[in-house]
């Protein structure tokens, strides 16, 4: 029988999905990782599209719909379709007509690539957690030193952090395993992490997250779903999940949330009269 308090936004579904995170069998668990980071699939897609995406039967996805407390498919796609219905682009559409007009061509990547990039923005300026990013400003704010981890795909990010911070005048240090060091041991007491990771998660850098988290420091993540490793450690989590095309995956809005947080960050500390570096200087 559905549960009587099926989730009634889009933020209490994503909180459900952590809740049962760990506890389903492994069929109703590839539900719950697929649409945890194809959430913005479920108002236009049939249940026999979204089991396709999660490699498993409608049934097993009609099953995971009562799990999560709805009456059924409907119910749980009604949710999405109210709270996208202000608007929804078919970029899905797009991307596929662009493909079949060709994509050898060097423009007609860069093309592709726009696509995905206006993508993944329409759908964190639809699914960002403003109260979270909150919260993960005043976690790192009044860090003594703010340690910075991301590796493989997410390395780019984290660079970008430790080079945004150090403009800013805000401490920071970055754990890039250059060497194949370990410099856990620099995590002093009143310091925080930001780590960045993404499926398939780096180990390295949930290994130091949970160091961190254990220690007592503040954590916040960056990551695709709430179903992540970093999520689990009870760490605060931002979540932004990219759209890909072929085997490639951008990182369009992962950038623009970091620099949001990290900017806020510095506004932050300049307002508690820290000294930052003149704007001019940030290139």
């Amino acid at each position: 029988m559905p549960d009587e308090t099926a989730p009634q936004s889009i933020e209490a579904f994503h909180r459900r999905l952590q809740e049962l995170s760990g506890t389903l069998p492994k069929r109703l668990a590839q539900c719950a990782e697929y649409l945890a980071g194809h959430s913005d699939r479920i108002a236009l897609s049939t249940v026999g599209e979204l089991a396709k995406g999660a490699g498993v039967q409608p049934s097993a996805m009609m099953r995971f719909c009562q799990i999560m407390g709805f009456s059924g498919f409907s119910q749980m796609q009604r949710l999405f379709r109210e709270g996208y219905a202000q608007v929804w682009p078919d970029y899905g559409t797009r991307l596929k007509n662009l493909g079949e007009a060709g994509s050898e061509s060097p423009a007609a990547l860069l093309a592709e690539f726009i696509e995905t990039s206006q993508l993944s923005l329409e759908r964190l300026a639809r699914t960002f957690d403003g109260d979270g990013l909150e919260r993960a400003v005043d976690a790192l704010s009044g860090a003594r030193t703010i340690h910075v981890v991301g590796l493989r795909r997410a390395f780019a990010i984290a660079a970008y952090l430790d080079y945004v911070f150090d403009k800013m005048a805000v401490p920071s240090l970055l754990h890039d395993g250059l060497g194949r060091l370990d410099r856990r041991h620099a995590l002093m007491p009143d310091d925080a992490l930001l780590a960045v990771s993404f499926a398939p998660y780096s180990a390295e850098t949930v290994e130091l997250a949970e160091y961190a988290q254990d220690r007592g420091l503040a954590v916040v993540a960056i990551t695709d779903t709430v179903l992540s490793p970093l999520s689990g450690i009870g760490a605060q989590v931002l979540t932004v999940t990219e759209a890909d095309f072929g085997a490639f995956r951008g990182l369009s809005a992962t950038l623009s949330l970091s620099l949001a947080l990290a900017v806020s960050i510095g506004a932050r500390r300049r307002g508690a009269g820290e000294a930052l570096a003149p704007p001019d200087k940030m290139e």
